[in-house]
Parts: structure tokens; C-alpha cells; sequence
């Protein structure tokens, strides 16, 4: 598998010439969206070869039984699977009666687009099947943002060297199964496929959840410019339904199909009818026509780009890597519904199963916070909210008490649905990244408001479930928190996780501090919330005794946190000296082997420094960066940008560089050997934040908005845009210049190189 097949391009995402061996890789990278809805970019016509057809719809699951050799006490019963749902792509091409395969036919001249300036896909290929017909095709395909529930495919074919018939037969495919479910059952039951005229419909409803969905679709034929009325034939099967179209062509003549696509649901119309939503939404489609509808989807990601976008000049691969990014981010979530949020998969594979981790805590809110309304990155923060009483059960489930709340480490509603005992019962550092986020938004944001409306009752949740966590040692007269994972789960089961006990003790003083606030100058709020909670004085003193008396394990000799207490009774032994066909290591060493080495996954006492930065000196994080940084092996996506960040402060520009590249082409360059199954969305966020953290030198810390920008040598400059409390500000960096403006009328205070001014 060539694995940097993808051709440079500021705006575009290219592939030329066909190899099977890409058509994984390629299926995930060119993936389409809207927020709402997306796909993997599987081709239209069939394709026996190796292939994952994937169309997901945001929000719905399936609760797939846990497969688990044993149980423990407190296991979730089902691991949440996001849907592969009905696929509405489909159309089937026969040429003179014999069907179009790029498995089995001569391809050549094959070239695909994903257009991300104006967010459409395209593919085009030359075809010569088994008797000699030559056929031309080319597809342009796009999920509106303009109809959310609607999809549109342009799809032609043109006779090259023959005169005879061409068969269209698109279709809806509700059939369809999850690659991994657990037991390899259907996770959909057919509520009935059929027509109305043109219009083709299957209604489908998941088991046990009983989300319903209806997939429809009309078409709409031309040839020559002008629109052919054509009869078609019914072809339905228990759970397809497609319409047959034979056209009678001379040579290099053109068939053009319009296939519009609706696509509604259960969580957003009355369940018991969803046909008539669905052909409202084809109505709408088709009365705008192709045309119209692709010129609003250019509108649309203009707009988005208009704020989002990063431009990078002199180096195309670093700049068509950061779009890429945030494309795809912007395919994936758009705030518009605070039901959904952030799947590390999104919509172009179906690892990791459950739509939310504590990667859109830790990652994911700086880029919204930055590049959409407030409201985007709010609806975040309500999402954790509104599964507050979930968070107190789950605690419930694992023997705390009295209110104290565990966010899953990956869910769908509320509840936990991860079933590997070393993360479900012990990765518990999730739960602080909750409040690391209440704590960015309004500290970016200005918007203390949200912090008596929603934040405190998710604080106290959590602190509570600190303070019963945290266990008091006689031995070391201090609170330790025992048998935990840290970021790094390279280390399962360790005591005293610096991340860990340094988020837990940070958490408890900001919510002890925060009710501190209230009381003072919020008090109808306090007194609600004191009532409500049922919280007493007993609970914060004992709060204030953890928060004095945490332990952090440390190396007086080395001056440097231990990762955990035992850390330093490994061997130390650079990553570099690892033999090149010993990695990753995840695949080719045994997970003993990997929990007694040093190596670490990704950034852990790092992501604490990342935090929490202005709670220690250049020095201090310089001595970690060098002890930590050369052990650190990054078989996970979220830690090169971590260390990118923080090789930028330390002016370290050249590392930071090699570290930006990496998060930045981490799927364009399949740098995991893993891209098949999906790209890794949430880690894409760490790219935006390795350039406007990282090189632009952003930060937020104390109400104070700073900038410290660096440039790479292989830049010639960059420049991006964030919205920051009613402004939009632009960051222009070149090797001669630094340049600030504000391009909107509100004034701002910042900090720039180390200096205040007004902008």
C-alpha cells in the first residue's frame, strides 16, 4: 500500500490512478458531511472488492450486548455502535447488459476531488469492461448544507466506442450491517420498502433503541442539456428498493443522473410518519435543482471558512493538511442540536463505537470556542450538563455516594458504555477534563453567567467523586489516588498518576472557589443550587483538607513529577533506539512487554503542563519536556500536537514543526496504518491548536488573551483568524513581520511578545 498517495493541493484532496489496495484509505480520507449525516466515499456503482460501506446519521446507536470473557462488578451491559445506516448512494450500472465493476474492469484515468473550499467529492475514470465497451464516468457528490437531511449525486456515464443500452438502477439499501458488531446481527429491523410514483422509500427502525429512519430518493435523468422522462422498473426486494432505467445511447452520448436523497428521523420529526417529511425534503431538493443546490453548498463553506480557515504560505503539504483538519471538523459537528457531539470516528468509520469521549473536553472546545459563536462550544458544555443525573448513576454503579458523578469514557446518552476494565474503571482522569472545559469557556468567553445556569452542579458532581477517590495515607500523612490509567495507557493500574491527582486537587479548588463566588455575588443562584445539590460545609472542608494535602509523586533528584510512584524503577531507554521494525508498538509487542517499558502512548504529565501552563516556569517545563518527550512513542493521535505546543513555547521550532506535521498528515500519510477504518476527528482539532497555540503562541490564561508567535523555516508566513468576545481578530506572522488586526469595531486588550496594548 503506497501510504502517501495523496497529491499535494492547497484546497483539494487528490488521488489520481486506481489501486485497490487504497480503496480503504481512500474511503475514509475522502469522506463526506454536514454535522448531521455522513459517509464514507464508497463508489455509487457496485464494487466487489474489499470495501467498508458506511453512511452514519448523528445521534442514533445501538446498544451492542458487551462480549467480555468474564464480567466485573459494575461493567456496562452494551458497548454503543454508531450506526452504519441505510445506504442511499446507490447505482448499479450495467453497459449492453454487463455490469460496471472497477474490481473487474480495466480502469484508467481514475481521478478523485474532494473539494473542500467549496465541500463537494468528485471521481471520474475511464472503463473498459469484458466486451469491449468503453465507457467515461464521472460522479460529483455532496450532503447539503443548505437541506440538512438531503444528499445529491450527479452521476454520468458517456459511451466512448459503442452504440447500445445503459442501464442505471439506483437504490436504497436498508440492509445493511455494522463491520463490528459484536455478535454479527442486523441492528436494523425493515419497517417497509416501497415507491410513491418516483419517489423510493425504506423505513427502518433499530432495535431496542427504536430510532426510526426513512431514506428516500428521486431521480431525475438528462442527456444533451435537456431533462428525459423516462419509465423505470420496480426492482424491491425485502430490504432495497431500486428503480431500473434503460437508455438507449449512440456513441459518445451522455447519460447524466440526479439522484437526490433524503435521509429524516425519529429524534427530529413524529416517528410514526417520517415518509411525509422525507418528500418534502426531496421536494425542496429537486425544485432547487442540482445547480442551485451546489451553489449554496459553496455559500455555506464560504461562510465557514470565512473565520475558520488557516492559511499557510510556502509549504502546500503543511497547508493542505490544516484544511483538511478543519473540514473535516466542520463535516462533523456544527453546534446546531446540544443532543449530539464529537465521535472520534465521526461520520467515516465505525472504531471506538460510542459518539463521545473526553477528547472534546480536552481537544475540541478551544476550536469552536475560537472559529464559531459561543453558542457552538456552549452546546457542548450542555451536552455533559444535561447528562449530569447519568454521571451520578455511573458513580453509583462503581460504589460512590452522595451525588459524586464519573462521566463515561465513552458514551451516547450519559451512560458508560466502554467495556475494557483498565480504562472504564480506571482512565477516571476523563472526569476533570469536564471541568477543564467549563473553565475555558468562560475564561474565553467572558460568560460567567454559565457557571450558576449549568457549571456548578456539574463541579460539585465531580468534586465530589474526587474527594471520595482520593484516599488518605498515613504512611505519606497526604491523599493518594490509587489503581488509575492516565492519559498514557501504556501504564494500567498505577498509583499516583500525576495527571490524575494534579487535575483532581485543580478541580476541587476551582469549584470550592467558584461556590466561593456565588455566595458573594450570586446568591439566589447559590442558595438554589446549595438546596438543590444538598451540599454542606462538611463536604468543602473536606474539600479544602484534600486540595492542601495532595500527593504528587516527584524526583527530588531529577527536579522533574513522576508520570506515577513508580515510574523511575523502569528502564529508561530513548524511543529512538527502538528498532524500526519493533513499532508500532500497540501491534508488535506483547501488552506485558508494553506495561513493564517506559515508552509512553501519548502525552500524560505533559498534558497536565499543557493545562495548566502558567502554573509552572520555562524551566520546570523545559526539564519535563526533555525527561518525557524522548520516551513518548505517540501511538496515539492526540499526543503530537500536545508536544508541538509545547516545543513552540520552548522555541524548540524545529521540533514543533516535526510534530505539527505529524498530527497534521496523521491520516493523510496513514502514519498509524490505520486510516481504513476511519479518520481520527477529534485529534484534528489538536492540529488547529498546533498552530494557533502552538506557532501563534494563543493563550487564555487569567482573562487575559496573549500572543507569543513563532514561524516555522519552511513557512514563509500564516495567518489565521479567531472570534474572541464580540471581535474577530487576524494573527499575520511572517519571518519579517508580526501583525495583529482586528477587524471588527470592538476594541480588544491583549497581550503581544510580552506586551499590553489595545487592538
Amino acid at each position: 500500500m503506497n501510504i502517501q498517495y495523496i497529491i499535494p493541493h492547497e484546497w483539494s484532496i487528490i488521488e489520481e490512478g486506481f489501486d485497490k489496495n487504497n480503496v480503504g484509505s481512500s474511503e475514509s480520507i475522502f469522506s463526506i458531511g454536514n454535522g448531521y449525516m455522513g459517509q464514507r466515499a464508497n463508489f455509487e456503482e457496485t464494487y466487489s472488492g474489499k470495501s467498508l460501506q458506511g453512511s452514519y446519521i448523528g445521534g442514533i446507536y445501538y446498544p451492542d450486548k458487551t462480549r467480555v470473557g468474564w464480567w466485573k462488578n459494575g461493567y456496562p451491559e452494551y458497548f454503543a455502535k454508531v450506526l452504519n445506516a441505510p445506504n442511499w448512494i446507490g447505482i448499479d450500472i450495467k453497459i449492453n447488459g454487463q455490469t460496471l465493476d472497477l474490481n473487474t474492469c480495466e480502469v484508467s484515468n481514475l481521478r478523485r476531488e474532494l473539494n473542500m473550499k467549496e465541500g463537494w467529492l468528485c471521481r471520474s475514470f475511464t472503463a473498459k469492461l469484458a466486451n469491449g465497451n468503453q465507457i467515461s464516468v464521472e460522479s460529483l457528490r455532496f450532503i447539503s448544507f443548505k437541506i440538512k437531511e438531503l444528499g445529491v449525486v450527479q452521476y454520468e456515464v458517456k459511451a466512448l466506442n459503442f452504440k447500445g443500452t445503459i442501464e442505471f438502477n439506483p437504490y436504497l439499501d436498508a440492509g445493511i450491517k455494522n463491520h463490528d458488531a459484536n455478535y454479527d446481527e442486523y441492528f436494523w429491523k425493515i419497517l417497509g420498502v416501497g415507491n410513491d410514483d418516483k419517489v423510493g422509500f425504506a423505513c427502518s427502525e433499530t432495535f431496542k433503541t427504536e430510532f426510526r429512519v426513512c431514506t428516500a430518493m428521486q431521480n431525475v435523468f438528462y442527456t444533451n442539456d435537456t431533462e428525459i422522462q423516462s419509465d423505470f422498473e420496480i426492482q424491491k426486494e425485502e430490504k432495497k428498493i431500486g428503480f431500473k432505467y434503460q437508455f438507449n445511447v449512440v456513441q459518445n452520448q451522455t447519460i447524466i443522473l440526479h439522484k437526490y436523497a433524503a435521509v429524516v428521523q425519529s429524534m427530529n420529526h413524529p416517528k410514526d410518519d417520517l415518509l411525509a417529511p422525507a418528500k418534502k425534503v426531496l421536494a425542496e431538493g429537486v425544485a432547487l435543482g442540482f445547480e442551485n443546490l451546489l451553489e449554496e453548498q459553496k455559500k455555506a463553506w464560504n461562510e465557514i471558512w470565512e473565520t475558520a480557515d488557516i492559511v499557510i504560505e510556502g509549504d502546500v503539504k503543511a497547508q493542505q493538511a490544516i484544511r483538511f483538519n478543519i473540514f473535516q471538523l466542520n463535516q462533523t459537528y456544527t453546534g446546531d442540536d446540544a443532543r449530539l457531539n464529537i465521535g472520534p470516528k465521526g461520520f467515516t468509520g465505525e472504531k471506538y463505537g460510542g459518539s463521545t469521549y473526553w477528547d472534546t473536553e480536552a481537544y475540541c472546545i478551544p476550536f469552536y470556542l475560537s472559529t464559531k459563536d459561543k453558542h457552538v462550544a456552549e452546546n457542548l458544555l450542555k451536552y455533559r450538563y444535561n447528562q449530569l443525573d447519568r454521571a451520578v448513576e455511573n458513580a453509583g454503579k462503581l460504589g460512590f455516594t452522595n451525588g459524586a458523578a464519573l462521566y463515561p469514557m465513552v458514551t451516547m446518552n450519559g451512560e458508560e458504555c466502554h467495556n475494557e476494565w483498565e480504562i472504564t474503571f480506571e482512565e477516571i482522569h476523563r472526569n476533570g477534563a469536564m471541568i477543564y472545559a467549563i473553565y475555558n469557556y468562560v475564561n474565553y468567553t467572558g460568560d460567567y453567567t454559565y457557571i450558576p445556569k449549568y457549571g456548578m452542579e456539574v463541579m460539585i458532581g465531580v468534586a465530589r467523586f474526587w474527594a471520595q477517590r482520593a484516599t488518605f495515607s498515613k504512611d505519606k500523612n497526604q491523599y493518594v489516588i490509587l489503581g488509575v490509567t492516565g492519559p498514557n495507557e501504556y501504564e494500567n493500574n498505577v498509583n499516583n498518576n500525576f495527571y490524575t491527582n494534579y487535575l483532581a486537587q485543580w478541580c476541587l479548588r476551582f469549584a470550592k472557589e467558584n461556590l466561593e463566588h456565588l455566595q458573594s455575588d450570586y446568591a439566589e443562584d447559590y442558595h438554589r443550587i446549595i438546596a438543590k445539590t444538598g451540599l454542606t460545609s462538611t463536604e468543602t472542608t473536606q474539600w479544602k483538607e484534600v486540595i492542601e494535602k495532595m500527593y504528587l509523586p516527584k524526583s527530588e533528584k531529577l527536579d522533574i513529577f513522576l508520570q506515577q510512584d513508580g515510574f523511575l524503577d523502569k528502564e529508561i531507554i530513548p524511543a529512538d533506539q527502538l528498532p524500526k521494525e519493533q513499532r508500532p508498538l500497540n501491534q508488535k509487542w506483547s501488552w506485558d512487554r508494553i506495561l513493564r517499558s517506559c515508552y509512553i502512548k501519548q502525552a500524560d504529565t505533559l498534558q497536565g503542563m499543557y493545562f495548566f501552563e502558567n502554573h509552572f516556569d520555562s524551566d520546570t517545563l523545559e526539564r519535563h519536556f526533555d525527561f518525557y518527550e524522548p520516551i513518548t512513542v505517540h501511538e496515539s493521535s492526540l499526543s503530537p500536537c500536545v508536544h508541538s505546543i509545547i516545543a513552540s513555547k520552548l522555541n524548540r521550532v524545529d521540533k514543533a514543526y516535526e510534530f505539527y506535521l505529524r498530527t497534521a498528515r496523521l491520516d493523510l500519510d496513514d502514519y498509524n496504518h490505520e486510516v481504513h477504518e476511519g479518520l481520527h476527528i477529534t485529534s484534528m482539532a489538536g492540529t488547529w491548536l498546533s498552530v494557533v497555540q502552538g506557532f501563534g503562541g494563543m493563550r487564555n490564561f487569567d482573562n487575559q488573551l496573549a500572543f507569543n508567535p513563532i514561524i516555522p523555516k519552511q513557512w514563509k508566513s500564516y495567518s489565521f483568524k479567531i472570534n474572541y468576545r464580540g471581535s474577530t481578530l487576524q494573527m499575520y506572522k511572517s519571518h519579517e513581520a508580526t501583525q495583529l488586526l482586528n477587524l471588527t469595531e470592538k476594541s480588544v486588550e491583549i497581550t503581544l511578545n510580552g506586551k499590553k496594548m489595545i487592538v
